[in-house]
């Protein structure tokens, strides 16, 4: 289900709570939810990922990301728990595009370039050059 961007990134859509043995057995460190809660009917609560994350040993981070678009604080909080990951991390949103954009918009932000961000994006099945004037407007300030 994972979809690799790098070693330290994979996206996916939504997970339950039942996927984290998987993941922590599969080596990822750390979960990233960028689903808001709510978002779709019958779909786990944020909460519930934390829980099942805590259980396995798992760290967690909820930034979540509305269809409508990106903020600043978001882009600074998914660099900060990328940051702060001690190993593999998986982001996760209803399709996984939602994270993947973001990952990169965190990595531009950090200081990677937006050709080599949309080349990872693509080699994981995700065309984010839609977002190039955002990558290349933050990365141009590092």
């Amino acid at each position: 289900m994972p979809r690799t961007i790098d070693d330290r990134i994979s996206v996916a859509p939504q997970i339950s709570p039942e996927d984290i043995p998987a993941l922590a057995a599969a080596g990822f460190a750390y979960v990233i939810n960028n689903r808001p809660d709510e978002e779709e009917p019958g779909q786990p609560s944020g909460e519930t990922i934390a829980r099942a994350a805590a259980a396995a040993g798992l760290g967690y981070a909820a930034i979540p990301v509305t269809p409508g678009g990106f903020s600043g604080p978001q882009v600074e909080a998914m660099a900060k728990a990328l940051a702060e990951a001690n190993g593999p991390v998986l982001a996760f949103c209803r399709s996984g595009t939602r994270s993947c954009n973001l990952w990169a918009l965190a990595a531009a932000h950090t200081g990677g370039t937006p050709d080599e961000l949309i080349e990872k994006a693509a080699g994981a099945g995700y065309d984010i050059s839609g977002i190039r004037p955002l990558l290349e407007t933050l990365s141009a300030g590092k």
